[in-house]
């Protein structure tokens, strides 16, 4: 585990840190740095299974996924023996690796595709905003950005993407419907679950480490 010098990183064009060229790898690993990481969802949507260490900060999806379903769960006080585990449960079951790594991938793209999160920013400002006890005003010594003044500055496929995710008018389809909260038994039937699953990991992997440290 190296802290990365993403300055350095940004000079070489990321070729030591592309995270697509990573895809090719039956495993990824996924663990915070000193704060929420961005390649969270990257990561997970490498079709690779992921060995998902235990994090302090949630994304807005995370609670969505399952351990064993979507992500191959990593203790956090034992990383290191938790990984080789998890390596050696993978190598010895192939295919189910391989379909935890599809069904994560699968999760990211149709359940956090671009149309869901900009639905999802919708409702959650629209939300906030209910909260606030002043009415907003432009300041005056405000600047407007646009998408010209932003995209300027942008060049070669910086600029390429800014333009293909640019919304160029209105949605002609009204956002998603916000489901109803969970009421308190479900949620905690989801939160046991969840919690249940990883304890089932750990189990095995005690009892794999177990069996090794006592093989005659």
């Amino acid at each position: 585990m190296v802290n990365k010098d993403w300055d350095k990183e940004s000079k070489e064009g990321f070729k030591n840190s592309n995270l697509e060229n990573q895809c090719t790898h039956r495993y990824k690993i996924y663990i915070e740095g000193w704060a929420w990481s961005v390649s969270e969802k990257y990561i997970m949507a490498c079709d690779s299974m992921t060995l998902y260490v235990k994090p302090r900060f949630y994304d807005f999806y995370i609670r969505g996924m399952m351990p064993l379903q979507h992500y191959w769960p990593i203790r956090d006080d034992s990383k290191c023996t938790s990984l080789k585990f998890a390596v050696h449960w993978g190598n010895t079951h192939v295919d189910k690796a391989r379909e935890i790594g599809e069904v994560g991938s699968r999760f990211i793209r149709e359940e956090v595709n671009m149309k869901y999160v900009y639905d999802y920013m919708f409702h959650l400002l629209n939300e906030y905003a209910k909260l606030l006890k002043f009415k907003p005003e432009i300041p005056l010594d405000a600047e407007e950005i646009t998408p010209d003044n932003m995209g300027c500055p942008a060049t070669e496929r910086w600029r390429d993407f800014m333009a293909e995710s640019m919304v160029m008018s209105p949605s002609e389809a009204l956002p998603c419907e916000m489901l109803l909260p969970y009421d308190r038994l479900a949620l905690k039937e989801v939160l046991e679950r969840k919690a249940n699953l990883t304890r089932q990991v750990e189990l095995w992997e005690d009892q794999y480490f177990h069996d090794l440290t006592n093989k005659p």
